[in-house]
Formats: structure tokens, sequence, C-alpha cells
């Protein structure tokens, strides 16, 4: 009950930034930074977290989907779309890291050889950049661009942005101020709903990993 009253109170606010991480990919359950590759889809599991964000959606009035052109979110996007009538469009602006020579390799393969480089990420060490890794500043910079072309073209409308953990992350460290020890512990879950009401360019957070009841025993 307290659930279902947390989305009809939402679904009478407008200006809403609705991020959706992808549904579990093959990638996250093999611990791989897949980054931009082509191919790695969702596991059964991920289609069905995307079926649940989709129902969740549908009690929020949303106006427009925006996905990321990597598959993983496309197909989660795909979706999500059937819940809320509308069809989605792509952008560039909520891909993936391009995960640079760490492409394709296992998590701990990574920590092993380089060490702790998702701290160093958010840090701005430029190891990361040394190694073909995209910045944290480039992130924040084209998501910042994202979020203002939602605020302009869709006024008084809750949209729907489909994409990966470290865009979400870079606007949720916008709007918290979270130095980079924090954001290296936040986890964003997939298929999971972290929400940003705009008013007069003024950002605040309503919900962060918000999902289906049966998934809160779940680990990230």
């Amino acid at each position: 009950m307290l659930l279902l009253s947390l989305y009809e109170k939402l679904k009478r606010f407008k200006k809403m930034i609705i991020f959706l991480r992808h549904g579990q990919a093959e990638n996250n359950t093999k611990k791989i930074l897949a980054g931009r590759t082509p191919g790695v889809n969702l596991t059964e599991e991920g289609k069905k977290q995307a079926e649940q964000a989709g129902k969740m959606l549908q009690s929020l009035n949303v106006s427009a989907i925006y996905s990321s052109p990597i598959d993983r979110a496309v197909q989660t996007a795909e979706i999500i779309k059937k819940h809320c009538n509308i069809e989605f469009k792509t952008d560039d602006r909520l891909i993936e890291l391009n995960m640079g020579q760490f492409t394709m390799m296992p998590y701990q393969e990574i920590f092993n050889k380089y060490g702790n480089v998702f701290l160093k990420f958010y840090s701005g060490s430029e190891e990361v950049s040394e190694n073909g890794v995209e910045t944290f500043t480039e992130v924040k910079k084209r998501i910042n661009e994202m979020v203002n072309f939602v605020i302009n073209k869709h006024k008084n409308e809750n949209v729907v942005l489909v994409t990966h953990m470290d865009p979400i992350k870079a606007m949720i460290g916008r709007v918290l101020k979270l130095k980079p020890e924090v954001l290296f512990e936040l986890i964003i879950a997939n298929a999971s709903l972290s929400i940003i009401k705009n008013h007069d360019q003024n950002f605040y957070l309503t919900a962060i990993n918000a999902m289906h009841p049966e998934r809160f025993h779940e680990s990230f």
C-alpha cells in the first residue's frame, strides 16, 4: 500500500526526469565491462525486470522516452514503451562509457592489474583517460546537456531516460554533490528508477533504485 501511495503522489507531479538503468544483461551476470560492445543482450531476468519497471511507469504519465543506443538499453526501452504507449528515440548522450582497453575485461582482472580503476574514474585520475576510457567529466557534460535538452523540449512533462549506471550516477552526484568515494560505493540496480524533479533549474532527488518489492532482497 505504501508503494502504491508513492506512485499516486508521483503521478500528480510534472517535470520529472526518470532515469532507468537497463535490465540485467549478460555482462552483468559475468561481471565483465562490456562498454559499447554490440550484441550484449538482456538476460531473461533482465527482460522480467524491464517488464516490472514498465508497469511502474504506467502511473507516471510519461510523455517521452529516450534511450541509449546500446543493445541492452534499446531492448529495455522496447519493453517499457508498451506500458507507456509511446515510441522511444535513441540519443547518443545517454550511451554507455567507452571503456577503452578495459572493454570486455572481467572486473577482477582489472582490479588485479590496475587497482581500483572505478574510484580513479570518479576521482578524475589521468590513468583513466590514458587507457582510453571516457572520463567522468565527459560523462557529466553529456548528461547535463541531455537534461537541459529534456527540460527545454518537454516543459511540464515527465520523461524517461533509459541509460547505464554511470550516466545516472553523474546526475545523482550533481544533485547531491557526492564525493568520489561515495559515487564508487553507490550502486544503481538494473531496471531501477531514479527520479529527479526539476523546478526552475533546481533539481531534487525524488527516488533512487525504485523497483518492484519482490526485488528488495537482491544484492547488487
